[in-house]
This record gives structure tokens, C-alpha cells and sequence, in this order.
């Protein structure tokens, strides 16, 4: 039996749900090697929360899909987490992180080339997962552009790689396809594959993209201003690795000068370099404007989400949101 996630007793609507879609993707992740089998298992179940998948169940539950749907929902619902996971081993290898969630992560315990080999399986299982999802070409045409523009905010977060002139429109266009895209998909698809009403549809994509925007922020956020050990994983990793994230991109736009005789040490940052940029980052501010920002995306999400029909479930998605 795959242990449930505490966070789950929040909407327990939906628990049974998330549960059918946790197992469909470990049984679609099953392969012949056993080693790497145990190694991407314990990163699905650490991951565990399943927040993709929670907002497309919540969305799909406003509509009045019939039941014959249901196994279809579970494989789409599925798809967009394997396609998350997918993207974050490939993140780990870029980011040569060791570690996330308390789990060894595979290009460390098993070298970079079946890192790659197991991220393109898990994209494998992500379209395998979509055809048994839906037939409807519109429906693939979404996902593959959605792919394209997660792979598009990987490439526009490489280039700008140790560039101090790195604007925030440059951060937004990134993170929108990266964070957000998967977000904007899965609450896209949750009313599609839930038979919402038109107006429901459009809606769900600016709600998702908000919630994206916010969720990508906040983790910018905690980077500069939490430990490795809350977060389960290494913090400041992007800024040694010349990757200026939000707080950062703040300041830049506004105290360029205190930051850049620190950031022009690029790779050679130390570790009482790390810590005085942070000090900087909390004296000029920066950490306070980046939470006032983010709490506007939220805000956009959680005034959109409050026009959607009434239903139980819109509030779980309100309190979720939140």
C-alpha cells in the first residue's frame, strides 16, 4: 500500500483520487532495473504531496463529467506529475544537485547518463500516460506546446546564467513556462476533462498560471531565507550556480551596486559571500517587496477562483490557493 501524504487530509474528497493516480504512476514506472526502479519510487513518494494532480481533481469536480470517465482523469491527472518529475531530474543533473526531499537523486547514485536515460523514460511514461488519457488531437497538440515552453523556460534560465542585467519580465518569462506552465496545465485539464462550462475553462488557465507564478516565487523566496534541512534540499544553489533568481532580480533592478561586487566573483562566490548577500538582500528590502509581489499573484488566483460556480470543492481550491 503507497503511504498517503499528510497534506492530503485537506481535501479528503479527493484522497481516493490522488492515491489512484500515485499507484498508476508507479506501476507505469516500473521497470526491469531495480535499483533505478527503487531510486525513482522514492522520489514519487517523497515528493508525495501531488499538488498537480489535487488542483486538476479539484477543477474536474466543478464540472459534471460522467463516470465512465473517471480511469481517463486518473491517467491525465497522472501525465502532468510524471511530466513534473520528469523536469526535475533533468533540473538535478544541470543543477548537479545531490539531494532533494532527503532522497539521493539519480545522476548521484547512478552517474549523469542514467540520469538522462531516466528522465526521457519518465517522458516516455508521461505521453503513454496521455494516450491512454484521450485521443482528442487538441488535447496532445496542448501538452506537447506546454512541453516545448517548459523546455523554452529551461533554455531562457541558461542563457541568462551569471548575467546581472537579467531583468524581472526576463524572470516572469521563464518561470511561465517552467513552474507555471505545469500548474496552468493541470487546472486547464481538470476542467476540460471534468466537463466545465466554457467560461469555467478559460478561467481555470489564469488561475493555474497565477497559482505557478506565486508557488515559484515562494520557493525563491524560501532559497534566501530558510536551511537546507527545513527545505530538504540544498539552499543558494542556484545563485553559486550564476542562476538569479527573484529576491536577487529585485535588488539588481534597484541596488545594483551593493550587489555586484559580490555577484562579479561569479563561481568563486564564497561562503561568507553567500551570507553577505543575503544580509543585503534583508537590509535593502528585497526580501519584503518579493513576498508583497508574490501575494498579488495570489491575490489575482484566489479573486478568480472566488467567481468560479459554486461547489464544494471551489473552496477547498480557495483554502488550498491560500
Amino acid at each position: 500500500m503507497v503511504k498517503t501524504h499528510p497534506m492530503w487530509d485537506n481535501f479528503p474528497n479527493i484522497q481516493s483520487l490522488l492515491l489512484e493516480c500515485l499507484e498508476l504512476i508507479i506501476e507505469k514506472t516500473t521497470i526491469d532495473n531495480t535499483e533505478i526502479e527503487k531510486t525513482v519510487t522514492e522520489l514519487i513518494t517523497r515528493q508525495g504531496k501531488l499538488l498537480r494532480p489535487a488542483y486538476f481533481f479539484l477543477f474536474s469536480r466543478l464540472g459534471n463529467a460522467p463516470q465512465d470517465a473517471h480511469e481517463n482523469m486518473i491517467a491525465a491527472a497522472a501525465s502532468t506529475e510524471v511530466l513534473h518529475l520528469a523536469t526535475l531530474i533533468h533540473d538535478d543533473i544541470i543543477d548537479d544537485s545531490n539531494m532533494r526531499r532527503g532522497v539521493e537523486m539519480v545522476h548521484s547514485k547512478h552517474g549523469k547518463d542514467v540520469a538522462v536515460y531516466t528522465g526521457d523514460l519518465l517522458l516516455a511514461v508521461y505521453f503513454d500516460l496521455l494516450a491512454d488519457a484521450t485521443g482528442a488531437m487538441e488535447i496532445i497538440q496542448l501538452n506537447t506546446r506546454s512541453m516545448k515552453r517548459v523546455l523554452m523556460g529551461e533554455i531562457n534560465q541558461m542563457t541568462n546564467v551569471y548575467n546581472t542585467d537579467i531583468t524581472y519580465e526576463d524572470y516572469l518569462k521563464s518561470i511561465k513556462g517552467k513552474t507555471a506552465q505545469l500548474f496552468e496545465l493541470s487546472c486547464f485539464e481538470g476542467a476540460y476533462f471534468g466537463q466545465c462550462d466554457s467560461e469555467t475553462i478559460e478561467k481555470s488557465r489564469s488561475i493555474g498560471q497565477n497559482i505557478g507564478i506565486a508557488f515559484q516565487m515562494m520557493d525563491d523566496i524560501l532559497d534566501y531565507t530558510q536551511t537546507s534541512e527545513m527545505l530538504a534540499k540544498p539552499v543558494l544553489n542556484d545563485v553559486k550556480q550564476g542562476i538569479y533568481t527573484f529576491p536577487l532580480i529585485l535588488s539588481l533592478e534597484t541596488n545594483e551596486k551593493a550587489f555586484l561586487p559580490l555577484l562579479n566573483k561569479g563561481e568563486n562566490l564564497s561562503d561568507s559571500d553567500l551570507a553577505a548577500l543575503v544580509s543585503l538582500l534583508h537590509d535593502y528590502g528585497c526580501i519584503e517587496r518579493a513576498h508583497v509581489i508574490t501575494k498579488e499573484y495570489i491575490d489575482k488566483a484566489l479573486a478568480a477562483i472566488e467567481t468560479l460556480p459554486s461547489h464544494p470543492e471551489k473552496d477547498v481550491l480557495y483554502a488550498l490557493t491560500k
